[in-house]
């Protein structure tokens, strides 16, 4: 099993910034995708940002120019920094892994419980 614990989440003001943070631990092999998700009240599950384990990125078109997806593959770890937050950015932001458990394990997608992020003046 691979376990994902997030950090970070909390409450800023429209303008501001917050860093989150989640690593993987437990039975890991490798690990190829990393991402963030996010969940607004009422809505479904999207993809915020993506990043692969040669470094490739991938962002929403929401969040293009204001967030950075960077990752630390030896601490098998994923930050996501928010800048310039929104009120529409407010959501319960998820990570993702994607990952084996052993060279012969097929790929699958693991989840974090979830951190809030609350963007309000």
């Amino acid at each position: 099993q691979v376990h994902l614990v997030e950090s970070g989440g909390g409450l800023v003001q429209p303008g501001g910034s917050l860093r989150l943070s989640c690593a993987a631990s437990g039975s890991i092999f490798s690990i190829n995708y990393m991402g963030w998700y996010g969940q607004a009240p009422g809505k479904q599950r999207e993809l915020v940002a993506t990043i692969s384990s040669g470094g490739t990125t991938l962002y929403a078109d929401s969040v293009k120019g204001r967030f950075t997806i960077s990752r630390d593959n030896a601490k098998n770890t994923v930050y996501l920094q928010m800048n310039s937050l929104k009120p529409e950015d407010t959501a319960v932001y998820y990570c993702n892994a994607q990952a084996r458990t052993t060279a012969w394990a097929r790929s699958r997608d693991y989840w974090g419980q979830g951190t809030q992020v609350t963007v309000s003046s």
